[in-house]
C-alpha cells in the first residue's frame, strides 16, 4: 500500500481507482461511483483497504457535488473532474457515501485498522467529507415552506 498523504485521493488505492473511474465510458461513471460505495456501505464482513480507499475517493467526489464540497483538485483525482466536467449523479448518493464511510470507520476495517483505532474525529478528512454529504442540520422548530 502506497500512502503519501491524508486526502481521499492520496494513496495507491484511489488513484488507481480515479483512473478506472476517468478511462471509463462517461455513461458508466455514476454507476461506478455508486458500486465502490456499495460495496463499502453494504459489506458485513472484513472490509479490505482497497475497497474502503475506493469508497472514500467516489465519496470525495460525491462531496464535490453538493453545496459546501471542496472541488476536486488533487493531481490523483479523475482527470475529467480537474478539467471542470462534472457527473451526473442520483440523489441518493450521499446518504450511501455516509453508510460507507461509517463502515470504514467501522469495526472490521482494514483501513481503520491501519490508520488506528481512535474516535472519528481523529480523521478529520472523513469527518468534513461526511458533514457534507449529510447535509446541512435541520433546526429545530424550522417550519418547512411549501
Amino acid at each position: 500500500m502506497g500512502t503519501w498523504d491524508d486526502g481521499p485521493f492520496d494513496n495507491d488505492s484511489a488513484a488507481d481507482w480515479c483512473g478506472d473511474l476517468h478511462d471509463a465510458d462517461p455513461s458508466a461513471r455514476s454507476e461506478m461511483v455508486r458500486a465502490a460505495l456499495t460495496t463499502a456501505a453494504l459489506n458485513a464482513d472484513y472490509l479490505d483497504y482497497d475497497d474502503a480507499a475506493s469508497a472514500i475517493a467516489a465519496a470525495a467526489i460525491v462531496a464535490s457535488q453538493l453545496p459546501g464540497g471542496d472541488p476536486i483538485t488533487s493531481a490523483y483525482a479523475p482527470d475529467f473532474l480537474l478539467a471542470g466536467e462534472s457527473l451526473d449523479l442520483d440523489d441518493d448518493l450521499p446518504l450511501l457515501a455516509v453508510e460507507a464511510l461509517d463502515r470504514i470507520l467501522g469495526d472490521n476495517s482494514e483501513w481503520r485498522g491501519l490508520w488506528g483505532d481512535g474516535g472519528a474525529s481523529e480523521f478529520p478528512q472523513i469527518t468534513k467529507l461526511r458533514a457534507v454529504l449529510s447535509g446541512p442540520p435541520e433546526l429545530s422548530g424550522q417550519i418547512a415552506l411549501l
